[in-house]
């Protein structure tokens, strides 16, 4: 079968069409027929040599299709874990050391079938097509955990959102506004703010040539923002504690940026930040940030699909911040 695979790390030159062997279901396993797989910063990661992957190794974390063995349609939940620590008993399987992303620690979705644990299948309605069930699982779980969970958003605060055209901003920007708190969102071209407004924002800043924390200022008549969400790292880490108010909450997932930034520490502890950092989620907050998809509240928004065969294409869209929404490979 054909799959994206990169067996050495590097540059859009490493992502490989290959001709791998039909995967076989193991104890307890079923098999997914692909009909769509999303991709994410995280195969940018891995193909450039992420340092917990493990190569030759085919990328994707998401992905929907048709199951072999029951002839259902499910999406697929991107992660295990090994059921049996202290953290898998309590339900927090992100903080179990044996945490296993697909496409980062073990093949992924972005093959033409994969076979995982029939727990990782979950039915989709008829009413969701592949492509938008394939864009959901890795990003709305993370939006989920970041902003509910963890964050603690509540309907009368305010919530900034950086580069919010990512996978992941769309869905925080989504979520946000089904809980009725008031959400800023940055991007970086006029066409996106255009696009984030569209899709719900209350405010719209173009962070390439605004001085985002002076606008924040303004908006919040000097207060700050209750929550920002960060997952961009070095380039707006400063600016994101110069935003929050004091006590508020800055929740990070990601550093697409860089993983370095510099910060004055005075900023944490004299205006008392909370900085909560945050990686997936566990199961039931999958279920519940599915929820209102699948109740047809919120859908996700799709980028562009490609077939698997331009995945270099895919790759290149994202690396250049382009996209608005997700990116989806067709096999």
């Amino acid at each position: 079968m054909k799959a994206v695979r990169v067996s050495t790390p590097g540059g859009i030159e490493a992502l490989q069409i290959a001709d791998v062997p039909e995967p076989v279901p193991g104890p307890g396993e079923l098999t997914l027929e692909v009909k769509a797989a999303s991709v994410n910063h995280l195969d940018i990661w891995v193909r450039k040599g992420l340092p917990v992957a493990k190569y030759p190794i085919i990328l994707g974390a998401d992905a929907a299709g048709v199951v072999k063995e029951t002839g259902r349609r499910a999406l697929l939940s991107p992660t295990l874990s090994c059921g049996t620590c202290e953290f898998c008993a309590s339900g927090e399987k992100p903080l179990c050391v044996k945490y296993v992303i697909l496409g980062e620690h073990r093949d992924g979705s972005q093959a033409e079938r994969i076979c995982v644990p029939a727990e990782n299948l979950i039915p989709i309605p008829d009413t969701l097509s592949f492509e938008e069930a394939a864009a959901a699982p890795l990003v709305y779980l993370t939006a989920w955990r970041m902003l509910i969970s963890r964050g603690r958003l509540a309907p009368s605060e305010d919530v900034l959102i950086w580069s919010a055209g990512a996978g992941v901003g769309v869905a925080c920007l989504q979520l946000a506004r089904l809980t009725g708190a008031r959400v800023v969102a940055t991007a970086s071209t006029d066409e996106k703010c255009e696009r984030l407004k569209e899709l719900g924002a209350h405010f719209v800043l173009n962070h390439a040539r605004e001085d985002v924390p002076k606008r924040i200022r303004e908006l919040t008549s000097k207060r700050g923002m209750d929550v920002v969400v960060d997952y961009i790292g070095k380039d707006t880490w400063v600016k994101s504690l110069q935003c929050v108010r004091r006590g508020g909450r800055v929740v990070t997932c990601g550093a697409t940026s860089g993983y370095d930034p510099a910060e004055d520490l005075r900023q944490i502890f004299f205006r008392q930040i909370e900085i909560i950092g945050c990686t997936m989620g566990n199961n039931k907050e999958l279920l519940d940030a599915l929820r209102p998809i699948f109740e047809g509240r919120i859908r996700p928004v799709i980028d562009r699909v490609f077939p698997l065969s331009e995945v270099a294409a895919a790759h290149r869209r994202l690396e250049e911040r382009a996209a608005c929404g997700k990116i989806i490979l067709k096999p």
